[in-house]
C-alpha cells in the first residue's frame, strides 16, 4: 500500500464508522473504496468485516461507559442474529449482491417514511415494550436479519434499528447501543468464515479499521450528547444519499476514487 492509499482508507473508515454507529449504510463507501483499490467484490466484502468488528468494539465500549446500553436484551437479540449471520456468510461466498442492493434501497426509503410519519416512537421509546422478555417472533426476525448481515451487511443497521425501536420499544439512542452490541457479537463469526475462505485482505482491513474505530467513538458520544432527534435526522440524510447511490442518481465511489 502507498501512503496515499493508507490515508484514504483511514479517512473513509472514520466516515464509515461514524455513519454505521449512528445509522447504517456506511459500508457502501468502504466496499466501493476497497473494490476501487483492486479487491474483488467477495474479498472486499470479507475485508470490510475487520473494520466492522473493530468499529463495534469502540461503539459498545463507549455506549456502555455512558450507561445507555441494555446488555441483557441486546444479548438475547444477538443470539439468533449471530446464528443467522453464519448462514448468510456461507451464502455470500459466491453470490452476486446487485439485486439485494436494490431491495435495501427500497426498504430504507420505506423506513424513512415511517420515521417521518410517526417520529415520536423513534424519539421517546415505549417502556412497556422494553420491560417485556424477548419473544419467539423477535428471535425469528433477528435470525433473518442476521442472515442478511452475514451475506452483505450493508444497510443492516436500518433493519436492526427498526426491530429494536418498533419491536422492543427503545428510543434511537438506546437502540443504536443495542444495535452495535448485536453486530459486535456476530462480526467475529462472519469474519472467521471469510478468513477461512481466503477472502480477507488484512492490510487493507486493519488500515480501514483504524478510521472506523475513531468514527465510532465520535458517533457514540454525539448520539448520547445530542439525543434521539439528532440521530433521527442523521438517519434520514444517510438513507437519502444511500438510496440515490444505489439507484444511480449519484456515485459515492467517485468521492473515494482518488489515488
Amino acid at each position: 500500500m502507498t501512503w496515499i492509499e493508507i490515508a484514504i482508507l483511514i479517512v473513509a473508515g472514520l466516515l464509515v464508522g461514524f455513519i454505521n454507529t449512528l445509522a447504517g449504510g456506511g459500508s457502501i463507501i468502504s466496499l466501493s473504496l476497497l473494490m476501487f483499490l483492486g479487491l474483488p467484490a467477495n474479498v472486499a466484502n470479507g475485508t470490510n468485516r475487520i473494520a466492522i468488528f473493530i468499529q463495534n468494539i469502540a461503539a459498545v465500549g463507549s455506549f456502555g461507559q455512558q450507561k445507555v446500553l441494555d446488555h441483557k436484551k441486546g444479548l438475547w437479540l444477538a443470539l439468533p442474529a449471530a446464528i443467522g449471520s453464519i448462514v448468510g456468510a456461507l451464502i455470500a461466498i459466491d453470490v452476486n449482491e446487485e439485486i439485494i442492493e436494490k431491495a435495501i434501497a427500497i426498504v430504507m426509503l420505506v423506513m424513512m417514511v415511517v420515521i417521518l410519519y410517526k417520529p415520536q416512537r423513534w424519539l421517546v421509546g415505549q417502556k412497556e415494550l422494553q420491560q417485556k422478555k424477548v419473544s419467539a417472533w423477535q428471535m425469528l426476525l433477528f435470525f433473518f436479519i442476521g442472515i442478511y448481515a452475514g451475506f452483505l451487511h450493508m444497510g443492516v443497521g436500518y433493519a436492526l434499528l427498526a426491530g429494536i425501536v418498533l419491536g422492543a420499544g427503545y428510543d434511537l439512542v438506546k437502540a443504536n447501543a443495542i444495535k452495535v452490541l448485536i453486530v459486535l457479537i456476530w462480526s467475529p463469526i462472519t469474519l472467521l468464515i471469510f478468513v477461512l475462505n481466503d477472502q480477507v485482505n488484512f492490510a487493507y482491513g486493519i488500515t480501514l479499521a483504524i478510521g472506523n474505530f475513531i468514527g465510532a467513538l465520535i458517533a457514540s458520544r454525539m448520539a448520547v450528547k445530542k439525543g434521539a432527534a439528532f440521530v433521527r435526522w442523521v438517519i434520514i440524510a444517510v438513507i437519502l444519499i444511500t438510496a440515490a447511490h444505489i439507484f444511480g442518481l449519484i456515485d459515492l465511489q467517485s468521492f473515494v476514487s482518488i489515488k
